[in-house]
């Protein structure tokens, strides 16, 4: 659906997005993280052709964004980070206007309005003025235009963002809804939302790709992903030696628990190796019991913030071509 090759965004002797490549499959909802500054919102914005890049391309299904802009466009529904709203109608007027820019046919305009209403629940705000509405409904109002007309492709910049709890989920909800008929490119600060709601990953920094996968495979590129926690009673020496010596442990690490008289340790082992088993019987024969065996998983915030750092950047591998990346980290230069 989304295809970016090379992409390159320089304001002055700043690159905000730096040699992106990546495509987009149809039916999926993407994540795209990265810290404040890496590139996302800038990556969307030459997406949907809201600015231009210096180099590269972006094809929306087949379209060029800036050779072909009207095709390209109609396949998009946009959502950015500050909603493009007039506060000076009303919900309903607003509706109506965006169904009018979008060119829907005027037998199925009433009944497209209502149904994004009520699926983004602003029904009952919709002869109140936008400019008397909270944050949270604002930002709803701006999920409705984005979605009117069922575009193919729907790109959201922080679309959680001012919501309460309750809001939140019924969105994420929404959002999951999406995929059933539309490709969803999410980009959050939230990185549970993005566990929760998405299927594929795409992690940026300083403008680059350095990670997309599965939010479960995404471990598989953090160093430590798989640790093994335990309380042993017994000799330090004998227990690290013992656990040294099991096939697939990389790392081991005891510290004394004075209150408990036990050791705390923990182990590192290889990508998908399950050495519990092992463990459980390597101490059971040298007589040192296990009081607390426990697995950790890494979540993705120590993902994150492993494959964001700059001193691991240039460790990470990624030839996983498949990711999402920009953000406005800019303040003026040239938008041209």
């Amino acid at each position: 659906m989304i295809e970016v090759n090379n992409l390159v965004k320089r304001y002055g002797d700043h690159t905000a997005v730096d040699h992106l490549s990546f495509k987009i499959e149809k039916g999926k909802i993407y994540g795209f993280l990265g810290p404040n500054g890496a590139g996302k919102s800038t990556t969307m914005n030459m997406i949907t052709g809201y600015i231009a890049s210096t180099e590269g391309t972006v094809k929306i299904d087949g379209h060029d964004i800036l050779e072909e802009p009207e095709a390209a466009k109609k396949c998009i529904g946009y959502l950015p980070e500050q909603p493009p709203l007039y506060f000076d109608m009303t919900v309903l007027e607003y509706m109506k206007f965006v169904a009018d820019l979008k060119k829907i046919p005027k037998d199925k305009r009433t009944s497209m309005i209502e149904e994004v209403m009520d699926m983004v629940k602003i029904t009952d705000m919709k002869n109140r003025l936008i400019k008397n509405l909270s944050k949270g409904y604002r930002q709803r109002v701006g999920l409705a235009q984005a979605i009117m007309g069922y575009p193919e492709i729907i790109i959201l910049d922080e679309p959680t963002v001012g919501l309460d709890p309750k809001q939140i989920i019924e969105i994420r909800s929404l959002i999951k809804s999406l995929k059933e008929k539309h490709t969803v490119i999410l980009s959050s600060h939230i990185l549970s939302e993005v566990s929760a709601v998405c299927d594929y990953v795409l992690i940026i920094s300083h403008g680059k790709l350095v990670a997309s996968d599965t939010p479960d495979n995404l471990g598989k590129l953090a160093q430590g992903s798989n640790t093994l926690e335990m309380l042993i009673k017994g000799e330090k020496d004998t227990i690290v030696q013992g656990l040294q010596s099991v096939e697939g442990i990389g790392d081991v690490t005891v510290e004394y628990n004075k209150d408990q008289d036990l050791w705390e340790t923990k182990v590192t082992s290889e990508e998908q190796t399950d050495v519990r088993e092992k463990v459980f019987y390597k101490m059971a024969e040298l007589n040192c019991p296990i009081y607390e065996m426990k697995s950790k998983k890494i979540s993705l915030e120590e993902i994150f913030i492993e494959l964001t750092d700059s001193e691991n950047n240039n460790a990470i591998d990624s030839e996983n071509n498949n990711a999402i990346e920009s953000e406005n980290e800019n303040e003026g230069g040239d938008k041209s």
